[in-house]
Formats: C-alpha cells, structure tokens, sequence
C-alpha cells in the first residue's frame, strides 16, 4: 500500500437490499462523467468514484418508482469513503486531498 496515500475514492457502502439498485443506477445517472465501481460482496455493495459522488433524491425516486426520503440511504449505509454531505434533495460523497 505505498500508494494509499493516491486513493481518492468516495462513496456509500450499502447493505444488500432493494435500495442498492437504485442507488448504482442514480451514481450513473448523476455523474455522467465519472466512472462508477460496484463491487458486489454478497452482503453489502461498495460503490465508488474518484474525487466526487452526488445522488440526488429525484434520480432516486425516478430509479424506485416512488417517493424517496434521503433518510432511507442513511438507514441502509454501512458505511462510506471520503467524507459527506447531506441534504434534504441530495448526498454528496467527497474528498479534498490536501497532500
């Protein structure tokens, strides 16, 4: 791990459950730019990104077809890398480097 220090991933790490799905399709919805990893571990699904992640409620909602509350992410997260922000329409997985 000498390079640990270049890892710049951010991200939920999602128990197994109906959510999970959502979620992989809305971090590729709201971040065209980015290439998403899954890495599926039978019972909890990492999902990442370099640098910035944001799942909008909206893109949630339209993934689930229905009414979403961004509460239901927090209930389902094991855990996550990088640091987060939340909000009532959004998440937002980041982390500024500062070397």
């Amino acid at each position: 791990m000498a390079k640990a220090h270049l890892n710049n991933r951010v991200g939920p790490v999602l128990r197994a459950c109906e959510l999970t799905a959502a979620v992989i399709e809305a971090a590729q919805e709201d971040n065209p730019d980015k290439v998403i990893r899954v890495d599926d571990k039978g019972a909890y699904v990492r999902i990442d990104t370099d640098g910035e992640l944001i799942l909008r409620r909206s893109t949630l909602e339209a993934a689930l077809g229905r009414p979403f509350k961004m509460s239901e992410l927090e209930v389902n997260l094991g855990s996550f890398a990088g640091r987060i922000e939340t909000a009532e329409d959004q998440v937002r997985f980041y982390y500024n480097k500062t070397l």
